[in-house]
């Protein structure tokens, strides 16, 4: 047991410094390590108390055993200040706060709480950033910018935009809370975030389509992946709240499905997960979605062209 502990709390342990599970995740249960190592529980429990011994984990009532928030991935750790605070930068408080939303929620980052992680006073961040809403444009471009275009864009329209759209999911999967901030009819003025605009238009440049048009198809995309994106958050609350992933929260609900099931009022819905089944995830209706919206808009640019 010794050797395979190890191996398996060394593999996680990797994965939390390279930033693939972020402060305040949920670690893997020892029910769900028992099953992916194929190991006894005995031996997944030493995993995580292997984890928490080292500082990486801590058990958190109600969400299990999750990635400490002090251990911030790499590029994303904060400097914490010598006295006098001669090293507070505005990068380390935007980053600090990023790092705090991943682990905690929107709802809970306060510029108390950004001080308090930085063992500064609160009044210093204001040196700093003017105020909470400064401070939110920021985290936006920085997350945003996170993952850059690459220098040369693939060959025609419809592989641009969707690499526009797959580069928002990436950084809406890895930040749950950036969704829901970033608004469609008040958009913010971050840089990296007009990058993806600026994208799309130029994307769009050799088809027929006029600059309303452009736009509008610029809008409708990241509308989608948005839309889509904004129950990530309220996803990752709810296993905060009760522990539970979404997969572990529906086995709860399965004699109630089944019950409706055989009752007779789901005929067609009782068929399919008798024959089919369903499984169901963010990312299988995304890419589901997303094949489907440039479906719709390429037949829409070859209709504009054709006139």
């Amino acid at each position: 047991m010794g050797a395979t502990y190890r191996r398996i709390a060394d593999e996680l342990a990797a994965r939390i410094r390279a930033g693939e599970l972020r402060p305040g995740e949920r670690l893997p249960s020892t029910r769900q390590i028992a099953r992916d190592w194929q190991v006894a529980m005995a031996t997944a429990t030493r995993v995580l108390s292997a984890l928490q011994q080292e500082g990486l984990a801590l058990a958190r009532p109600g969400a299990g055993t999750v990635v400490a928030v002090r251990d911030f991935p790499p590029g994303r750790r904060p400097a914490r200040p010598h006295p006098g605070e001669q090293e507070l930068t505005r990068e380390g408080i935007v980053r600090t706060a990023i790092a705090l939303a991943d682990a905690e929620g929107m709802a809970e980052l306060s510029m108390r709480r950004i001080a308090a992680a930085l063992g500064v006073a609160t009044m210093s961040l204001y040196r700093h950033v003017r105020g909470k809403d400064d401070l939110v444009l920021q985290m936006i471009d920085t997350a945003i910018g996170e993952e850059p275009f690459p220098p040369e864009p693939p060959a025609g329209w419809r592989p641009r935009l969707e690499l526009a759209a797959r580069l928002q999911w990436r950084g809406f999967r890895r930040h749950p809370w950036l969704a829901p901030v970033m608004s469609i009819t008040r958009p913010q003025l971050a840089p990296n975030a007009l990058q993806h605009t600026e994208w799309n238009l130029r994307a769009l440049e050799g088809t027929r389509l006029g600059f309303a048009d452009r736009m509008y198809v610029n809008v409708l995309l990241f509308a989608y992946v948005r839309g889509l994106a904004s129950a990530l958050e309220a996803e990752t609350q709810a296993e905060r709240d009760t522990g539970l992933t979404s997969d572990e929260w529906m086995e709860t609900q399965d004699a109630t499905l089944r019950s409706m099931l055989t009752s007779g009022a789901l005929a067609t819905f009782h068929r399919m997960a008798a024959e089919d089944g369903f499984d169901f995830d963010l990312d299988s209706l995304f890419e589901f979605g997303l094949e489907r919206l440039l479906d719709g808009l390429e037949a829409f640019v070859g209709a504009q062209s054709s006139r």
